[in-house]
């Protein structure tokens, strides 16, 4: 895929299922990637957002550990996020940041999105097959969670570490007004790289500013949300 690649009403699948571990659905590189109404299936590592800038709008993601990773400049906007079934010994996984070093200007932006259980998923599992927002594939891994529904299948602790310490320091996880069963932050982590933001530092990973969306997403004629949505704004997703 090259630069400007946009995709409309086109769906991507792995269809290997959760036993063949690492089955990529769908590899995007291409700075100013546009994916629109698109739906991307599979299981571990369904959408890899591997480098540039990339947009996701009105998209269906559905997977299990690491589903959503990358190194990006990526935002996703009004997306419905499917948690499935994974393996009985298996945790859920939403998302992988993979940045490397703390001056890389990368990171996954979940913003208006919904994240919630694939019907295959039943909530009589969750608890043996927890789910977590994201973890540090990288030392500096970068992810934020913006205005969206999480759903109850999300556990408590809201991050899960990639192996010991690794990470736990360096990396930079925020959630910002989120809502539903699974928003509560009261007993998130406690590392030192989940943080509480103000409005002021979340208005810098809009897709205004941190994708400067402004500047090639409205010549595609996809809809987008530059900035935050009104604090008081009601149902905003869909």
């Amino acid at each position: 895929m090259g630069e400007g690649f946009m995709a409309r009403d086109m769906g991507f699948e792995n269809t290997a299922g959760p036993e063949k571990h690492q089955a990529v659905a769908l590899l995007v590189q291409g700075d100013r990637s546009i994916f629109y109404r698109c739906q991307m299936d599979g299981y571990q590592d369904t959408l890899y957002v591997h480098t540039l800038r990339q947009y996701y709008r009105e998209c269906t993601i559905s997977g299990t550990i690491d589903f959503i990773f990358g190194d990006a400049k990526v935002a996703f906007q009004n997306c419905l996020i499917l948690v499935r079934r994974p393996l009985d010994n298996q945790q859920n996984i939403v998302t992988a940041q993979g940045r490397k070093s703390r001056q890389s200007a990368t990171a996954i932006i979940i913003h208006n999105c919904t994240i919630t259980a694939d019907p295959s998923f039943s909530s009589s599992l969750h608890a043996k097959n927890p789910t977590y927002l994201g973890r540090p594939w990288k030392e500096y891994s970068r992810t934020f969670f913006f205005q969206s529904y999480l759903d109850s299948l999300i556990h408590p602790d809201g991050w899960l570490p990639w192996l010991g310490d690794f990470g736990l320091r360096t990396c930079f996880y925020s959630e910002w007004e989120n809502r539903g069963p699974g928003a509560d932050k009261s007993r998130r982590v406690k590392w030192r790289g989940v943080k509480n933001i103000t409005y002021e530092h979340a208005q810098r990973f809009t897709v205004e500013h941190f994708l400067w969306g402004n500047d090639w997403l409205p010549k595609s004629g996809v809809p987008y949300i530059p900035g935050l949505l009104p604090q008081s704004e009601p149902g905003r997703i869909h």
